[in-house]
């Protein structure tokens, strides 16, 4: 059984493999919604850290954005968003096993194309993910990831503003 904890923020980002088009996105939204956020990455990401070193904080005076720079690593992120994640908060990656490792602690993750996964959900995505990986494995498909587009952007746009709404007002802050 997955243990619930209270999350550290509200907003949770697996920041590696988040494109800087959807990063605005999400820096723009934080700050317009005052939600606290986590942006974890084996990097820094000079945007991050430009809205970090301005201070600004959430309601509760928790930093609006925080920047976790993670050692180079398979899952080092993955494994940081994890640790600090819980129930109730949101969750940003394209990552399908990390969704369904922070769907199992409560939280709803969407993706960089605007699906939204809760655990009620995310276990059918990584099923399907797995079976394309063994056609994959054994020459049977090709996988091709097309290029993201203005829908993929507005889709990903309107989930993240969907999901926070839905989260503010669970909280009571919206």
């Amino acid at each position: 059984m997955v243990e619930h904890k209270t999350p550290l923020a509200a907003l949770y980002v697996d920041a590696d493999s988040c494109p800087r088009q959807l990063r605005t996105i999400i820096l723009k939204a934080v700050v317009k919604r005052r939600v606290s956020s986590i942006f974890a990455a084996d990097r820094p990401l000079p945007d991050v850290v430009a809205l970090e070193k301005k201070g600004l904080l959430d309601p509760d005076g928790i930093p609006l954005v925080k920047m976790i720079v993670v050692e180079k690593g398979d899952d080092s992120a993955d494994d940081l968003l994890v640790e600090l994640g819980g129930e109730g908060a949101l969750a940003i990656t394209r990552d399908i096993p990390l969704a369904t490792r922070l769907a199992e602690l409560g939280m709803v993750v969407i993706d960089d194309r605007g699906g939204s996964y809760t655990k009620e959900t995310v276990k059918e995505r990584l099923s399907m993910r797995n079976l394309m990986t063994e056609l994959r494995e054994y020459g049977v498909f090709v996988e091709k990831t097309r290029p993201m587009g203005p829908r993929d952007i507005q889709a990903f746009a309107n989930a993240l503003d969907r999901e926070l709404t839905r989260m503010l007002k669970v909280r009571g802050t919206d």
